[in-house]
C-alpha cells in the first residue's frame, strides 16, 4: 500500500528510477517512460526501444482505475483523435 506513489518492475534499478520520477512531481506516465528506459539498460535481453507498454493508474478526481494496455502494432489510419 502506498499514500504517495508506486512503481513496479522487474529490477530494481528500473523502479527506483520511476520512483525519483513521482518524487520530482512527475506524472505516472513519466515514471512508465523513465523505468522503460531503464529497463533498456539494466535488462536489455528482456526489453527494447519501442517495446510494449501495460499501465493501470488511479484517477483520483474520478476514483477510477484505468487500464492501457500498448502492445503489438498501430494501425496505420490511426489518428490522434481516434
Amino acid at each position: 500500500m502506498g499514500t504517495r506513489g508506486m512503481v513496479a518492475c522487474s529490477q530494481p534499478l528500473a523502479s527506483e528510477a520511476g520512483m525519483r520520477i513521482l518524487q520530482q512531481g512527475g506524472t505516472a506516465a513519466d515514471a512508465a517512460v523513465a523505468m522503460a528506459a531503464a529497463l533498456n539498460v539494466t535488462e536489455p535481453c528482456s526489453t527494447g526501444i519501442g517495446g510494449d507498454a501495460f499501465m493501470l493508474w488511479f484517477d483520483a478526481k474520478t476514483k477510477e482505475v484505468t487500464a492501457m494496455l500498448g502492445c503489438g502494432r498501430a494501425p496505420a489510419g490511426l489518428s490522434l483523435e481516434a
